[in-house]
């Protein structure tokens, strides 16, 4: 078990490691939550050395970040594509299918890496795992769906709990609410990734099984990385 300063040392790595294929003239998607953060930083700095890009934020805070690190920002409204992707995950497989949403920003994160040409996940060696599934799958909700997507959750076979922030339900950055749903076997996801797409008032969810093209993971013997498997 890695310390939280440890942890912490890992994650830069890996972000350090992703950040490396970054180019002048990129537009470059930045993702939510603790690993995204260190990329932010790492590019803030690149940026201040002479690197020439700019990126689409993932959520208000990536955004507010990325600022700060004086990153130039654009809206992903109008973009059709963009050239890379560099985001965390909570947990990824040997074939690189993984589970994203820890933060909150599962929906804009997908609609950010579906518009990237690549996608880069970076992690620390705790989030790799044998088999999806010990996280829960964050599933992004219109609030008055919420009970019809927790019942369309159970015939699923799953659970389903609100996620509260101090108490009351957590509301994301666009005026949703999440559930995380556990499910007893998720062998294989990608059943469950359309039927969770399929459910009314279900917006967004945290199965990311295509989407991700490499990984660079960092642990106590360095940083390497692993494409998305051949077949895949």
């Amino acid at each position: 078990m890695h310390s939280p300063d440890d942890a912490e040392h890992l994650k830069r790595a890996a972000a350090a490691a992703a950040v490396e294929e970054v180019r002048d003239g990129m537009i470059v998607g930045l993702g939510t939550g603790s690993t995204a953060a260190h990329v932010v930083q790492l590019l803030g700095a690149r940026v201040a050395a002479g690197l020439d890009i700019a990126a689409v934020a993932t959520s208000r805070a990536t955004a507010a970040a990325a600022r700060t690190a004086g990153i130039r920002l654009l809206v992903p409204d109008e973009r059709t594509a963009i050239d890379l992707c560099i985001d965390g995950v909570d947990e990824i497989d040997p074939r690189l299918r993984a589970i994203k949403g820890g933060g909150g920003a599962m929906l804009l994160e997908k609609v950010v890496a579906t518009l990237a040409r690549r996608n880069i996940a970076i992690a620390d060696a705790s989030k790799q795992v044998e088999r999806l599934g010990a996280r829960a799958v964050p599933v992004e909700i219109l609030p008055a769906a919420r009970g019809l997507v927790a019942r369309e959750l159970s015939r699923l076979g799953g659970t389903a709990d609100l996620r509260l922030r101090g108490g009351d339900a957590w509301v994301t950055d666009a005026g949703h609410h999440i559930l995380d749903a556990r499910f007893p076997d998720l062998a294989d996801p990608s059943p469950l990734a359309a039927a969770l797409s399929a459910i009314p008032g279900a917006l967004g969810h945290g199965l990311f099984l295509t989407e991700i093209d490499a990984l660079y993971v960092a642990g106590s013997d360095g940083v390497t990385r692993q494409k998305r498997p051949i077949d895949e």
